[in-house]
């Protein structure tokens, strides 16, 4: 079928993207004219495993197209809403701002029995009053929640662990439900779970997942904390917890912490929703949390400068990593180059590399020094901090590495360096939360 997709971001130009793919004729509607010109002429406007491939090959088959022109998604029996929903200035909540004006573009273009489908985190009840506005064209809403990974978003749009259709009441529900079974044929046949549910359970799966992925990473950094004022350590702590099955290892590794687009701003954005609808205290628990993950940026700093004999002053520190998480060149709330930027402040010499987020970085962030490699960054270094984990950052060999620095001390932010491959190199190594030696 013909489907728009209204938003071309990242999320929206890899469901854009991977809904060609499927088999539909797409149309990817954005406002940024250079972001058009980019993705019509194949090149990815940011980094994603998979996605340039998967751009060239829809763009190819003919089936997928990009313009500023809301009027050409007319015709689409299904529009997806990927805008973005960023955090208010100097507020918790969600800027809906984007979500509106792309419902109001769309409300001219929309047909009666076409199906409006967002995808963008919302905060619970956008939904119930989009679908009035919606519905005043003869057209349905729908909220089909996105959960894609960064560094994984191909994989989890193309083979999703499962979907969520919250759909209206009635005649129309089920219609909308058909519509998207339709689009998602392929994953659907796949045996793919669905959940089909209201538009309130729809919204909120979103920031739940997402709020319950906080909490667990925060849960074993407040651990690691707890460990350094005892003496304990936390990995083998996480690796004991973790052979639990109502538990699991997965997200409980601790270091900096969490940062990107979705995590911080969601949950301070599902606070500030609770406290409007007069449930405050049911989320009370999200500002520890939140406290917590920040408070691990501080640490960090701290710790550097104590493995620096109390002062940063005039040291040089070599910073891997840029990106909030690896496998992408987001530097959204990034925890890597808020660190780097407090060292810069206390005096250090501050050396910064990634192998993808470097020049978002230097956009962002024009007031610290950039390097192309690890080798580079380091260079008479008197301290490594490891703040993302790039897999060719865990596979350094500490023994050449080390012929770089000036001296061989090392921070693993991250947790995910070989800690007695490093030490037997003649390196000092610290992490958070683990006993030194």
């Amino acid at each position: 079928m013909k489907v728009s997709v209204i938003g071309c971001g990242y999320l929206g130009a890899v469901h854009a993207a991977s809904m060609a793919e499927l088999g539909h004729q797409v149309v990817g509607v954005e406002i940024d004219e250079e972001r058009v010109r980019l993705l019509s002429s194949g090149k990815a406007p940011f980094y994603e495993p998979g996605f340039d491939e998967l751009l060239a090959a829809s763009l190819a088959s003919g089936r997928l197209s990009f313009t500023s022109d809301v009027g050409e998604a007319a015709g689409a029996r299904v529009h997806f809403l990927c805008v973005g929903t960023p955090q208010k200035r100097d507020e918790y909540g969600a800027d809906l701002r984007h979500v509106d004006a792309a419902v109001g573009a769309l409300v001219d273009v929309l047909e009666p029995g076409e199906l409006v489908a967002g995808k963008s985190t919302v905060p619970v009840g956008t939904a119930a009053r989009l679908a009035e506005t919606v519905g005043e064209t003869g057209a349905m809403l729908a909220w089909n929640p996105e959960f894609l990974r960064e560094g994984f978003a191909v994989q989890d749009t193309l083979h999703p662990d499962r979907l969520v259709y919250g759909v209206p009441d009635g005649a129309d529900g089920q219609r909308a439900r058909d519509l998207l079974d339709e689009v998602y044929a392929t994953i659907v046949a796949a045996g793919t779970p669905q959940v089909v549910t209201d538009h309130a359970t729809a919204e909120m799966v979103k920031t739940a997942a997402n709020s319950f992925l906080a909490t667990k990473i925060s849960f074993i950094n407040a651990m690691a904390e707890l460990c350094e004022a005892t003496g304990a350590d936390v990995k083998q702590l996480a690796d004991a917890i973790g052979y639990d099955e109502r538990i699991g290892r997965k997200f409980l590794n601790a270091g900096l912490g969490f940062g990107g687009g979705c995590l911080p701003k969601d949950i301070r954005a599902f606070m500030a929703r609770a406290g409007e609808l007069g449930a405050d205290q049911a989320l009370t628990f999200l500002r520890e949390v939140d406290n917590i993950n920040m408070r691990r940026r501080i640490r960090m700093v701290e710790l550097a400068r104590a493995v620096c004999d109390g002062s940063l002053l005039g040291k040089r520190v070599a910073v891997l990593g840029a990106a909030f998480k690896p496998d992408s060149d987001d530097i959204r709330d990034s925890p890597a180059l808020n660190v780097a930027a407090q060292l810069q402040l206390q005096g250090a010499t501050v050396r910064v590399t990634d192998p993808a987020a470097v020049e978002n970085a230097r956009r962002q962030w024009p007031q610290l020094d950039y390097a192309v490699t690890a080798h580079e960054a380091a260079e008479r270094a008197d301290l490594v901090l490891l703040l993302t984990e790039w897999r060719e950052y865990r596979q350094l060999d500490p023994a050449a590495f080390g012929a770089v620095v000036a001296r061989r001390s090392v921070l693993d932010g991250r947790n995910a360096l070989d800690r007695e491959a490093w030490e037997a190199a003649g390196w000092s190594y610290r992490a958070l939360g683990r006993r030194s030696t």
